[in-house]
């Protein structure tokens, strides 16, 4: 034991001196792992790539993200399955309205939000408050239209709630659906046009939507004029967001066809707004006849109103 602490210190002494000589050599420490520079493999990667990469969020920095929150996916017929889609916070389902509301020009919805952690809470009741505000609003609105009118007798309309539902919620599944759909199409045609799963469009297309909930009360204003005005403002913010979302995932594919894929996107959320303001906030006065009391002489007698 005394020679081999008798060696042991030689060596330190050794080293000591080594140090001394050269103070500014490099040490390493066998208890710490080397860590390899980040930068190592970016001249592998294509110049023309990065800023797709970037949009696009398929860089390595997501792909280590995802590894590092992966969890063991339970089977699809059990409870837990699914309650994934809905594993989110109320800062995480504000954040991403406030995303949605105030989009930044450059930067993809989905990499800055969605792709942490897609959910289908947030666009689950952004779409059910939506069919409520739609369809109590559009009620209100007639009802304050038409108040005072002689002719007029308001009847509510519950109707409207399963059609706003059946608008809203087919809008918000069936489109998604049919993009993810195309999308994978054209992705076994031409190579890296999306990266965009079933779930992320979903949440995009759900968040999209929040803005048509104020938009929907203050619709209730009866002056067409003001209502057009903030139809138009929404569908232009709205669909802002799944324009800067989905216009990086297409422009590498055929000019013309990325150009009618992102011009039926925004024609499609056209259709939606302009459906539910005109049917919902502009229906046609319905005129409640007179009823008519026979007489007792053959003679008929309307009672006025």
């Amino acid at each position: 034991l005394a020679y081999l602490a008798m060696y042991l210190f030689a060596e330190f002494d050794d080293a000591a001196n080594l140090l001394a000589a050269n103070p500014d050599a490099t040490t390493i420490s066998i208890d710490e792992p080397v860590e390899i520079p980040k930068n190592q493999h970016s001249h592998l990667q294509e110049p023309g790539r990065e800023e797709d990469d970037e949009l696009l969020g398929t860089n390595d920095s997501d792909k280590m993200e995802l590894l590092a929150g992966q969890k063991k996916s339970a089977p699809f017929w059990t409870f837990d399955y699914y309650q994934t889609f809905f594993d989110v916070d109320t800062y995480q389902v504000l954040d991403r309205i406030k995303g949605s509301v105030f989009p930044v020009p450059g930067k993809n919805f989905v990499r800055l939000y969605i792709r942490s952690n897609p959910d289908l809470y947030g666009p689950f009741w952004i779409c059910a408050t939506l069919v409520f505000t739609i369809a109590v609003s559009g009620n209100l609105s007639n009802f304050f239209i038409h108040l005072g009118k002689p002719t007029y007798h308001y009847v509510p309309e519950f109707r409207k709630v399963s059609i706003a539902a059946t608008t809203i919620y087919a809008y918000a599944w069936l489109v998604p659906l049919a993009l993810w759909g195309f999308l994978m199409w054209r992705n076994s045609k031409v190579m890296n046009i999306v990266s965009y799963s079933f779930l992320e469009i979903v949440c995009v297309y759900g968040y999209s939507l929040f803005i048509y909930i104020p938009t929907a009360i203050l619709w209730i204003i009866p002056q067409e004029v003001v209502r057009w005005v903030l139809m138009i403002f929404s569908l232009c913010l709205s669909g802002s967001v799944l324009v800067m979302t989905f216009w990086p995932a297409v422009r590498d594919d055929n000019r013309r066809v990325a150009l009618v894929t992102v011009g039926t996107i925004v024609l499609l959320h056209a259709l939606l707004s302009v459906g539910c303001l005109a049917y919902f906030f502009d229906a046609p006065e319905v005129e409640v006849p007179a009823p008519i009391i026979p007489a007792q002489n053959g003679t008929v007698i309307t009672k006025s109103q």
